[in-house]
């Protein structure tokens, strides 16, 4: 039983997200996929919003701070 309760932590657990080797925000397993949750100035704007896939959101996290940088 305690098994079955690691193995859901494991899935649970946030997933860096960096953008040149800077860390900008976690995204966290939800119902609707996945959330950002931003730690860095440069990603503040994709607090929050959703995502269907770690891959989706790391390409809008680094386009996002792209952008931003360029500004």
């Amino acid at each position: 039983m305690q098994e079955n309760n690691l193995n859901r932590a494991e899935k649970l657990r946030p997933i860096v997200i960096e953008v040149a080797g800077e860390p900008q925000g976690v995204v966290v397993p939800d119902a609707e996929g996945y959330r950002f949750v931003a730690v860095k100035l440069p990603a503040f704007a994709m607090d929050g919003r959703h995502f269907p896939s770690v891959e989706t959101a790391h390409l809008a996290i680094s386009r996002a701070v792209a952008d931003g940088e360029a500004a």
